[in-house]
């Protein structure tokens, strides 16, 4: 039976990856596009020096909270730029998506004494982005 426009038009594009592979692409794209604007903000509130982060005595990992301001403006940037390249096809933003995730996923460890529970959740997100990134039908997308 010949298949109608409509029917035509619901089918796979028999790209390999299907609809969930091209999901997968875009919902990393917006984590991480968002992941950059809150990213930027985080930073902009520790390089003013706001009252929101406290500082623990006794942690590990101690540094300039303005300083690290400024790396998570700059990390925040480049996911933005990274973010925005990935919902745009753009074959070389999937492997610095994967890059700049795990970058941020590593800053939020070290973001841990300064306000925990947020950093826990961004790194779950940068999670989620790497999983969307790397799956093994994600590439048939570019």
């Amino acid at each position: 039976m010949a298949a109608t426009s409509s029917e035509a038009g619901s089918r796979p594009s028999g790209r390999g990856g299907g609809g969930a592979a091209a999901a997968a692409t875009v919902f990393a794209g917006v984590l991480l596009l968002l992941n950059g604007i809150l990213g930027i903000l985080q930073g902009a509130s520790a390089v003013s020096k706001d009252k929101v982060y406290l500082v623990t005595a006794r942690y590990l990992y101690q540094f300039d909270l303005t300083g690290w301001g400024w790396v998570q403006i700059g990390l925040g940037i480049v996911a933005v730029l990274v973010g925005a390249g990935l919902l745009a096809r753009q074959g070389w933003a999937r492997w610095a998506g994967v890059v700049i995730a795990a970058l941020s996923l590593v800053g939020q460890f070290l973001w841990l004494p300064y306000y925990p529970f947020w950093a826990v959740v961004v790194m779950a997100i940068d999670i989620f982005i790497i999983w969307g990134l790397t799956r093994p039908t994600a590439y048939r997308d570019f």
